[in-house]
């Protein structure tokens, strides 16, 4: 019996012991992993805090020379050193602002099509083609915009348009002037293309988390697709969408190359959405090899922290609104 007790006790301190290790084990384990996360946070805040200086450090020549002036001047004058960012800021503001009204609805269209109604056997192949649309890269959308797709506005569409809002009070300021092909018209339509895969792939990704025990219900009663797309997945998947469509903007007001090709940099403001004009991306690729000076090179470092606010603006505009959408619903 005592040596019974003893292998007993033996074995009960050993389990005990194992017991220990496992639970030491496991807390250092999630101790690296609540250092690694917080690490990984930190470090994200470092570098955005970094860019964030070095952007303002770079910027404060131009700035602390030309003051608030810079932003509502629309002179670009290397030679005499005279900068404002009036054209670019304009340029971006507009050509984005195109691009995502066109490529929103048209990227939800698609979004709904592949969830809801196209036939099985094809929704794979469409989805694929949608998201190669991702991969091509900015340049190859800038030399087929300046060869093929600016020529073509320039002999059909662009003329046609002109001509139809010649007598058009405000439009025929919109689309007035000689049909050039390549303008801010030309560079939003290719940003719209640009960002239709992001803004269709998530929006298709978050339609298809919806529960389908909520659609089947809405269909049990009678609703159209129409219906079930508006009442039910749209205010389900609202804060996904708004995602997809933030993503998509993201793209439009830091797209460099592709702009640049056919856009045509030009530093003026221009009602015409067929006049060449410029945007900050642009800009500070055309330019920054060529800045010589101080203030030449200052004031294209402004540009970018110009366009880094512009991006924090929009995004924290965005939450707030989405924020108040949620809080509206929850109420």
């Amino acid at each position: 019996m005592t040596l019974v007790a003893t292998a007993n006790s033996s074995s009960e301190g050993r389990a005990l012991r194992e017991r220990e290790a496992t639970v030491r084990r496991f807390a250092l384990t999630d101790l690296i992993f609540r250092s690694v996360a917080k690490g990984s946070a930190i470090l994200v805040l470092l570098i955005l805090s970094g860019v964030a200086v070095s952007l303002v450090v770079g910027a404060w020549p131009a700035l602390s020379k030309f003051g608030p002036a810079f932003i509502g001047t629309e002179s670009w004058n290397p030679v005499t050193e005279n900068f404002g960012a009036l054209a670019p800021i304009y340029g971006t503001v507009v050509t984005s602002a195109i691009a995502i009204l066109i490529a929103v609805p048209i990227g939800i269209g698609i979004a709904i099509f592949l969830t809801e109604l196209c036939p099985r056997p094809l929704r794979r192949p469409i989805a694929i083609a949608v998201e190669l649309l991702a991969g091509i890269p900015s340049i190859i959308y800038g030399i087929w915009g300046l060869f093929v797709f600016a020529p073509f506005l320039q002999r059909t569409v662009q003329p046609f348009v002109i001509s139809v809002f010649h007598d058009v009070p405000v439009l025929n300021s919109l689309f007035a002037g000689p049909p050039y092909g390549i303008g801010m018209l030309t560079s939003a339509l290719i940003l719209a293309i640009m960002v239709l895969p992001f803004i269709t792939s998530i929006t298709k990704d978050v339609f298809d988390t919806v529960p389908a025990v909520l659609k089947e219900s809405a269909y049990g009663v009678g609703c159209t697709t129409w219906e079930v797309m508006r009442r039910i997945v749209i205010p389900y998947t609202r804060v996904g969408i708004m995602g997809g469509v933030m993503l998509g903007l993201g793209r439009a007001l830091g797209e460099t190359m592709a702009v640049t090709f056919v856009i045509g940099n030009a530093h003026r403001v221009s009602a015409s959405l067929f006049a060449p004009g410029t945007t900050i991306s642009a800009t500070i690729a055309n330019e920054f090899t060529e800045a010589d000076g101080e203030i030449y090179t200052s004031s294209l470092i402004a540009l970018g922290l110009i366009l880094f606010v512009m991006t924090f603006i929009i995004l924290a505009a965005a939450r707030y609104m989405l924020m108040r959408i949620e809080r509206r619903a929850g109420a």
